[in-house]
């Protein structure tokens, strides 16, 4: 993948970060996808009072995606900062990813230094992952 689409992808998710509705954690989160033809869609966390209709901002951007009718991803960027340091996607935001793709590149960026922090994939993130096989359409 293109460095320099990587660097638009963390400057996008650092970016619309500050839309995130996070009044009840302050945890506020940024996310970009990128898809094999360098298509980059954004999404922040959005929080509710009936805390499991939040709703995290990697799938936010995955949904706005696959809404556009691009399934291809291969990349998420996630922009976050917690006890100084990059975070990883939720268990949830995990198995979403990880049925799109398995071997998506997922990008750690400390939201308070906008440095990369860690490179991995979701793979690499849930080991046992559960599937039922299909095909990605």
């Amino acid at each position: 993948m293109r460095k320099e689409l990587v660097k638009k992808a963390v400057a996008a998710a650092l970016k619309v970060r500050r839309h995130a509705r996070a009044p009840y954690s302050g945890f506020m989160v940024g996310a970009a996808v990128i898809t094999r033809s360098g298509r980059i869609f954004t999404g922040v966390n959005v929080e509710n009072s009936s805390f499991g209709a939040t709703v995290c901002a990697e799938r936010v951007a995955l949904f706005s995606a696959i809404t556009a009718g691009r399934g291809d991803i291969v990349a998420v960027v996630v922009a976050a900062t917690l006890d100084g340091h990059a975070v990883s996607p939720c268990g949830i935001c995990r198995q979403t990813l990880a049925d799109i793709d398995p071997e998506m590149r997922v990008i750690l960026v400390n939201a308070q230094t906008g440095e990369i922090e860690k490179e991995t994939t979701v793979a690499a993130l849930l080991p046992d992952r559960f599937s039922f096989d299909i095909p990605n359409p």
